[in-house]
């Protein structure tokens, strides 16, 4: 029983010494004036109260609030000045001066909330009169959320006058750097030796290049056969110096005779990046009499990657005649390709000193599959069929030559 009443005057104790320390954890709130609560300080030990004795000290209150000494604060932010904005729309619904506001359960009872800015009705609420804050309805009576008419804040009118609202400008755009920036670092003259090399290094060298598209022999019925067509050029990417030839024979009791054979020297320009414009000259070896030739041309890559070639011949004759010509490389495998290769053969006018009639003189198609053993060298065999046709054949049959030929072929392709 002892142990009990020891343990309870502790209880009574402890509590008194809470309701002391949350009274004095608020002193700084604003507004809040909290009641002094007297607590008697025990002079002397705790004696044992009798059993049946009352477990708790009576608490004294004062009869009245006593003012507090008022708590220094930091300093708060200088108010914001709204004096001109009309906030009369405002309505500050807050309970009345006369009705202090007070805690009546829980750990802040007995707590004076009157004084707190928000919870009473002021003149000035950070400096703006609440009855000027026009726009905002602050009263839920209704339950429902509150209404805010933005456009009356400070600010809020002119807040879609900048950005890209703002009206179009007539200001000249800045000028584009007209130096390299290495050059304020080395200096312009460095920098334009050193440009001149990286141009060199990637593809502003010159080069050559030597091609055979078609080296072949062609077995044909009675009188075997050689053909030749390729070209060479040395430059650059844009200006180039190109060499053609082409030609074609027979074999005829052992001996090799050529019936047709030319050469031409031509300037080549880039105008694009998949075409060449050529102009030089031309000469031809056989038939006789020779002729000379004044030439231009187009070479390059047409769309879905048929190289094409069309040209232009003017003799020193007068004679004017043309040729195009074309082909496709259709891979099969990474090595196997089957190429078919079109030409054909114009005059605009009769010329019968070289057998010539006016129209289309001759057509050749071909088809020729090549195994590139190396990208270099690739042998191939194929079929080649070539027709005179016009006043041509007519030259032809007077000749007593044969108008059309069907050969098979076997030759190589090389580059280097």
């Amino acid at each position: 029983m002892r142990c009990f009443h020891l343990f309870a005057g502790v209880a009574a104790f402890a509590v008194l010494v809470t309701g002391e320390a949350q009274a004095q954890s608020m002193p700084g709130m604003p507004g809040m004036n909290t009641p002094h609560v007297a607590v008697p300080v025990p002079k002397k030990k705790a004696t044992k109260a009798p059993p049946g004795a009352n477990k708790r000290r009576a608490v004294a209150r004062p009869p009245a609030r006593r003012a507090r000494a008022p708590v220094a604060h930091p300093a708060a932010p200088a108010p914001v000045d709204h004096t001109g904005h009309d906030m009369s729309g405002m309505q500050m619904s807050a309970p009345s001066a006369q009705t202090p506001v007070v805690s009546q359960s829980g750990e802040h009872a007995g707590h004076d909330m009157s004084s707190m800015p928000v919870m009473a009705p002021s003149s000035q609420t950070n400096g703006a009169a609440a009855d000027e804050m026009s726009g905002m309805d602050m009263s839920q009576g209704s339950g429902s959320a509150m209404d805010h008419n933005m456009a009356d804040m400070p600010g809020m009118k002119d807040r879609h006058s900048g950005g890209t609202s703002l009206s179009a400008g007539e200001a000249p755009a800045p000028a584009p750097p007209s130096d390299h920036y290495a050059d304020r670092v080395y200096g312009p003259a460095a920098m334009v030796d050193s440009r001149s090399s990286l141009q060199r290094e990637h593809g502003g060298t010159s080069t050559s290049f030597v091609s055979l598209n078609i080296a072949e022999y062609q077995v044909r019925n009675g009188k075997d056969g050689y053909r030749w067509d390729g070209e060479a050029w040395y430059g650059g990417d844009v200006n180039r110096l190109t060499l053609k030839s082409e030609g074609e024979g027979e074999f005829r009791g052992g001996k090799a005779f050529m019936e047709t054979a030319e050469i031409q020297a031509l300037y080549s320009r880039a105008i694009d990046p998949y075409w060449n414009l050529q102009a030089g000259v031309r000469y031809d070896f056989r038939p006789d009499p020779s002729r000379t030739y004044a030439t231009i041309g187009i070479e390059g890559v047409a769309p879905y990657w048929f190289e094409t070639e069309a040209a232009v011949f003017l003799s020193n004759k007068g004679e004017v005649l043309g040729r195009i010509e074309g082909y496709y490389d259709q891979r099969i495998t990474q090595r196997l390709i089957l190429q078919p290769r079109v030409e054909i053969n114009l005059s605009a006018q009769d010329v019968p000193e070289t057998r010539i009639g006016a129209g289309i003189t001759n057509a050749e198609f071909g088809l020729r599959l090549r195994y590139e053993l190396k990208r270099e060298f690739a042998p191939y065999i194929g079929i080649s069929y070539d027709r005179r046709m016009g006043r041509t054949a007519d030259f032809a049959r007077a000749d007593g030559e044969n108008v059309s030929a069907t050969s098979f072929v076997l030759g190589v392709r090389t580059w280097f």
